[in-house]
């Protein structure tokens, strides 16, 4: 495992043990599988707006790189591929990656998976022009050295998308004490909620590392409607940032 500042070596063990089971919907990860579809549809919108991008194409991420930062066993990372984008991803777990590797190898997919820390991928000088990074900041350890070297893989021009949960008490209610201890649709421990960020903090550290946040989205469940992404962050939000 990489000595890398960013990488939290007891997180990647905790998130690596749990590789088996990612593809599984009612396994450890059913609840990102449950705000997968949700978290596709408006990452794909963002994209299609910041590149300018055909609505219409079956593969409108066609001719774009992409890399989804912490992809655990590729759940974005295959319909970033799907949508056409040449993609690499990366995890700090090997478990996760071999898992990935093998999903999209058995889906027909081309993705570039590595067992890799951003600071390590960033030092070999890759830039991309799309980056995806979802719940993931809430376990970094080195947090300025992760944004530093994510904003130095983004080529000008390029879009990053984080989606996080938020720190307040309707998330510690929701994520730790609903969906890690009550539902189990979390695997219990996998958050510390005092590590997570506001949107006002993980902006404050993008345009620290030189990105150009924007205003956050929130996701968000209510009954009728399901997970949707709307004004209310107090949960878990997006927050998209560009740079120069």
């Amino acid at each position: 495992m990489s000595a890398a500042a960013s990488i939290n070596p007891d997180e990647a063990a905790f998130f690596g043990k749990l590789a088996a089971e990612w593809w599984n919907p009612k396994g450890t990860s059913a609840m990102l599988h449950r705000i997968t579809p949700v978290r596709v549809a408006h990452i794909r919108g963002l994209a299609l707006a910041h590149f300018g991008l055909d609505a219409k194409s079956r593969r409108p991420l066609a001719g774009l790189t992409a890399l989804d930062v912490g992809c655990g066993a590729g759940l974005m990372a295959e319909p970033l591929a799907r949508m056409g984008a040449a993609t690499s991803a990366i995890d700090a777990a090997p478990e996760n990656i071999e898992a990935a590797k093998a999903h999209a190898e058995a889906g027909g997919l081309r993705i570039d998976y590595q067992c890799i820390a951003v600071e390590d991928l960033a030092a070999t000088g890759a830039q991309v022009d799309f980056i995806t990074c979802l719940e993931v900041v809430e376990h970094v350890a080195g947090r300025d050295a992760f944004f530093a070297a994510l904003a130095s893989l983004l080529k000008p021009g390029g879009l990053a998308v984080f989606s996080t949960p938020n720190r307040t008490p309707a998330s510690w209610a929701v994520v730790i004490a609903g969906a890690e201890h009550i539902t189990r649709t979390i695997p219990k421990g996998a958050h510390d909620w005092n590590r997570f960020f506001t949107p006002a903090e993980l902006a404050e550290a993008l345009s620290h590392a030189g990105l150009t946040p924007a205003e956050p989205a929130g996701l968000s469940w209510r009954p009728g409607k399901g997970f949707h992404i709307g004004s209310d962050v107090s949960v878990n939000y997006f927050l998209a940032a560009t740079k120069a």
